[in-house]
């Protein structure tokens, strides 16, 4: 009878853990996950020590934000934040969600967001002084779900610094662990993702909380989000096309039709706002605004625009483009294509013979960026420049840019909806040494276009600002692309402008 017995529950032991397994299996089978192949590296387990567009999208996504803007509404809306406050000019109020927690379970506090702020300011390897914290003097604690942030003078635009930017960690995991072991291995975020893994300059996994408040938006959202690198353009579209990946970001041009004729996939278009230009630092050559503004007369952009992207971009005449705030159609500087102009002026910085030029660009960062720098080589020789093509590898390149070591570089801005931080950032002094340039009339427009809360006056300043910008020329503004997304069928999905990527927008049907 006790064998029986024993023999019975022995069965329905192994019955039991096979069910068990089973559901196991089955829950693993439904689980989703999307692979996307991405063209920014990811160097550092900081979250902040990198300040690329990519790299926000997922860490925000996994630590805040405070706040996101809504681009079919065209205004902010709360995340950690539920709501804000313009005290003074000088002083925002901001109040924390309660239901927001970190991956512990312990919940994102007024003293989580000075701290945050502080590592912008002070973490040795920060590269978002300038784009994130720039106008702030101060943040403390109100109480615990409240943070006063006083600016060093009043800042307008202060959420487009902040709200999609500020990367939101713990303070108390920071203080038992410090500062490595906080990033590498217990990254607690209050966002809807947390980090499953990361390899440096190779992949970077996320895995879904679906307990987060967030989430309700959209219970499809992937459970796992594996982000590759791939800067090759082929490389992605045939992970795409075999099924790698389900998300292929910037297809060129010239392989759309491969990916748009593919019975299990499609291509979802999205107009960016991203500028792309050629900057140049106030270094011989280029410390003549006579030598700069050759650069702009040098370059045929529509014959790039129409040959190699195949018409997918849009031409700039000035830093901005029609949906941009401070956008003006009627900048009376424009900079049409005018090799003898260019000349003209080359002889008139001093430069009667040329001069040697070495244009550096990324490889497979940007759509067909390597290609449009190759158009551009001989165009800049024509207009009397002795010009050569540099091609680093991109970690190299953007290592460089940060720190001020390039004199003349092609590249992009990603995210300027409101030019405020992008500006103060590139062409105001103290802001980044990217390009190093400034002058005190921009500086003065820049400052009162910040200062001006009513939306016109701030406008007319704005206005002024890219109209000094444009003249003075520490950059030619090219393009805007249409940037080209290769999707699998079963992923619905709608890139913003900003060609940022968030995961709780993705649906897998």
């Amino acid at each position: 009878m006790r064998n029986h017995m024993r023999t019975t529950l022995v069965a329905l032991a192994v019955a039991g853990l096979a069910l068990c397994l089973a559901a196991n299996t089955a829950l693993a089978q439904n689980k989703t996950r999307v692979s996307i192949g991405v063209t920014e590296t990811m160097e550092t387990h900081n979250p902040y020590g990198d300040s690329v567009a990519l790299l926000y999208g997922i860490y925000t996504e996994m630590t805040g934000p405070l706040c996101k803007y809504n681009w079919k509404d065209g205004k902010w809306e709360p995340r950690l934040a539920k709501s804000w406050t313009v005290e003074d000019p000088n002083n925002w109020l901001f109040e924390i969600d309660q239901r927001y927690k970190f991956n512990d379970g312990s919940p994102v506090t007024a003293e989580d967001i000075v701290h945050s702020l502080w590592r912008v300011l002070n973490d040795p390897q920060s590269k978002q002084k300038a784009s994130v914290a720039r106008p702030v003097k101060e943040a403390t604690v109100v109480d615990k779900f409240k943070v006063r942030i006083t600016t060093k003078k009043p800042t307008a635009p202060l959420l487009d610094f902040l709200c999609d930017g500020l990367i939101i960690t713990s303070k108390a995991t920071y203080d038992k662990v410090g500062a490595k072991e906080a990033d590498r291995k217990h990254l607690m975020g209050g966002g809807p993702y947390g980090l499953a893994e990361l390899v440096q300059g190779q992949r970077m996994v996320i895995k879904k909380r679906p307990d987060h408040p967030a989430m309700v938006r959209n219970p499809s959202a992937p459970d796992e989000i594996v982000f590759r690198v791939m800067r090759e353009p082929e490389q992605r579209v045939a992970a795409l096309m075999n099924n790698e990946v389900q998300i292929a970001q910037f297809i060129p041009p010239h392989l759309y039709k491969p990916v748009d004729s593919s019975p299990n996939h499609k291509i979802v278009p999205t107009d960016s706002i991203e500028i792309m230009f050629l900057a140049m630092q106030p270094k011989p050559p280029f410390d003549k605004k006579e030598a700069r503004q050759a650069v702009c007369y040098a370059i045929d952009r529509d014959k790039i625009i129409k040959t190699l992207l195949q018409g997918q971009a849009r031409r700039l005449d000035g830093p901005l483009g029609p949906g941009q705030l401070g956008y003006n159609a009627d900048l009376k500087t424009r900079y049409t294509y005018d090799p003898k102009k260019s000349r003209e002026l080359l002889a008139k910085a001093g430069y009667p013979d040329g001069v040697a030029v070495e244009l550096q660009t990324p490889v497979g960062r940007y759509v067909l960026d390597k290609q449009v720098t190759e158009a551009m080589i001989p165009m800049l020789n024509e207009a009397g420049f002795k010009a050569k093509l540099l091609t680093p590898e991109w970690p190299t390149l953007w290592a460089n840019v940060q720190k001020g070591r390039v004199p003349f570089f092609y590249m992009g801005r990603g995210g300027v909806l409101d030019p405020s931080s992008a500006f103060h950032q590139y062409f105001r002094k103290g802001g980044s040494p990217r390009i190093g340039f400034s002058h005190p009339d921009i500086d003065a427009a820049l400052d009162a276009e910040q200062a001006e809360f009513d939306p016109e006056k701030r406008n007319q300043h704005l206005t002024r600002a890219m109209e000094l910008i444009t003249d003075m020329a520490p950059a030619c503004f090219q393009w805007r692309h249409q940037l080209l997304w290769g999707m699998a069928n079963n992923i619905e999905y709608q890139p913003p402008a900003d060609a940022r990527i968030y995961g709780m927008d993705i649906v897998v049907k």
